[in-house]
């Protein structure tokens, strides 16, 4: 599987956050995670690629995903 770049900005009580964790946990998919609730800095750079306040927001290899969305991730990643 080729390396990617993947950070995904979220927060401890989002449910969306914790099955983007699972997901990348079970495929064997390396990511950083960033909780925005305990880091501003970290939020408003969430806010500037994203230009939405919702979590998750996924960054891969600079392509930038709102919410969790599996299907989409699998297909940028090439897994199953």
């Amino acid at each position: 599987m080729k390396e990617h770049k993947i950070v995904m900005y979220g927060t401890p009580s989002c449910h969306w956050c914790k099955k983007a964790k699972e997901f990348f946990v079970e495929k064997g998919v390396k990511y950083e995670y960033i909780d925005v609730q305990a880091d501003q800095e970290k939020a408003k750079e969430m806010v500037e690629k994203s230009g939405q306040m919702g979590v998750p927001v996924i960054d891969i290899d600079g392509e930038i995903l709102v919410g969790f969305e599996e299907d989409k991730i699998k297909k940028i990643l090439e897994i199953d």
